[in-house]
């Protein structure tokens, strides 16, 4: 026969430990992730696009001193050709330095630079 007060229960209950956070909390956190992620992108774009229109104003300005440091550089060298041209050409009668070979008062500048 059972005891007195009957048999004790018998445990069925599943004992599990806690499985983490709920797929609402999960989802709110990779959203806020996403959030702040594609904020700190525009961010970035912005910041980008500043630099990027800064080096070209940079390159703008920097044109005309570019420009006069080639034109400087051609001229020294136009000018180092006339007298090796001089230099060279010293023992031949009628020989002008540096005059064109064309027949036409039309300037051409000059295609080949000796280094």
């Amino acid at each position: 026969m059972p005891p007195a007060g009957g048999f004790e229960a018998v445990k069925y209950k599943r004992n599990l430990p806690f499985r983490g956070p709920g797929a609402m909390v999960i989802l709110g956190g990779v959203s806020a992730i996403c959030i702040y992620g594609f904020y700190r992108l525009g961010k970035g774009n912005l910041e980008k696009r500043e630099l990027q229109r800064e080096k070209v104003w940079s390159r703008i300005h920097l044109v005309p001193l570019l420009m006069a440091e080639g034109d400087r550089d051609a001229y020294r060298r136009q000018q180092a050709a006339l007298a090796r041209e001089k230099e060279i050409m010293k023992d031949v009668s009628g020989w002008e330095a540096g005059k064109s070979v064309y027949n036409n008062s039309r300037y051409h500048s000059p295609e080949i630079f000796v280094l």
